[in-house]
């Protein structure tokens, strides 16, 4: 059995990694409610924007087109991994990063091997976890610090230069992987056609057709319009990850607290039985001495 003095060791030393994680798990919580506020606010903007888009490319007719919404053969593809800048978060990191290498080598396996794979990395744990895995994928490392200003300024400039190569037909397809927002202990990872954009299909046998009045003229309104629905669609994929990036680190660090709690019960009881050995032992010897005396 462990001598006192380390037992006492390890039950300081758990109590100071318990204040850690509690204090962690605050910070987390406090961050989490401006994030969650952001999120929930602007999901169903984004969302409905989002779905009015794909209404509108899959009834255009005659000569109005933007180029987002055409298909091509995938030549050149992309694919950004948007994780957090720290860990201590659980599985989310991993989560993310295995949802967009099950997409490499179920969607993109041919690309990559021809070289043409480019991945677009927002936050360090992406890159982290790519960077000696997929050696022959092309890695893009300048927006890594864009979880420092979400503001859509900010992160329009990274949509806007996504929509250029495509546009230039740099790209041929760009996916998104991020993680998705439902409260503190879930999130999903998901990964969502970014360009083209994905037309609704019509069920067999519904003819309905969206029917939209456009003023001024259609193409006008497509030149503006499809590029800012895109990227306030681009700024919900962050900020769904910001928030369940909080989530996720509130949860573990919560776990975590839990479980030192379960360890300190463990090494407490383990302290007593040696303290209680120690005391045995010593009333044994003196037991035993006052005995040889006596005989003496």
């Amino acid at each position: 059995m462990a001598n006192l003095k380390e037992v006492r060791e390890r039950i300081r030393s758990v109590q100071n990694t318990q204040q850690i994680t509690k204090a962690m798990k605050m910070v987390s919580a406090a961050k989490l409610r401006r994030a969650q506020d952001a999120i929930l606010q602007m999901r169903p903007y984004a969302d409905r924007l989002n779905k009015m888009l794909s209404n509108i490319l899959s009834n255009l007719e005659g000569e109005a087109q933007t180029a987002f919404g055409s298909v091509r053969e995938v030549q050149n593809a992309c694919i950004v991994v948007v994780t957090s800048n720290r860990g201590l978060c659980g599985a989310f990191n991993s989560n993310v990063c295995k949802a967009a290498i099950a997409t490499i080598e179920e969607k993109y396996a041919d690309v990559y091997a021809s070289g043409n794979l480019t991945l677009l990395f927002i936050g360090k744990k992406g890159y982290d976890f790519f960077r000696k895995r997929y050696t022959n994928a092309i890695f893009n490392l300048d927006h890594l610090e864009l979880f420092n200003d979400l503001s859509f300024d900010n992160v329009s400039q990274v949509a806007k230069m996504l929509l250029s190569a495509f546009e230039n037909k740099q790209f041929d397809a760009i996916d998104v992987a991020y993680g998705k927002f439902k409260n503190a202990a879930t999130q999903f990872t998901i990964i969502e056609q970014f360009l083209p954009v994905a037309k609704i299909e019509k069920e067999e046998g519904n003819k309905h057709v969206a029917d939209y009045i456009f003023e001024p003229s259609m193409e006008k309104l497509l030149d503006y319009l499809v590029p800012t629905i895109l990227q306030t669609q681009f700024q919900k994929f962050l900020l769904d990850t910001h928030a369940s990036e909080h989530g996720a680190r509130m949860t573990a660090m919560d776990k975590a607290s839990e479980n030192a709690d379960e360890l300190l019960r463990d090494l407490r009881i383990t302290y007593n039985k040696a303290r209680q050995e120690a005391i045995t032992k010593e009333i044994l010897e003196i037991v035993g001495g006052a005995a040889a005396l006596e005989n003496g």
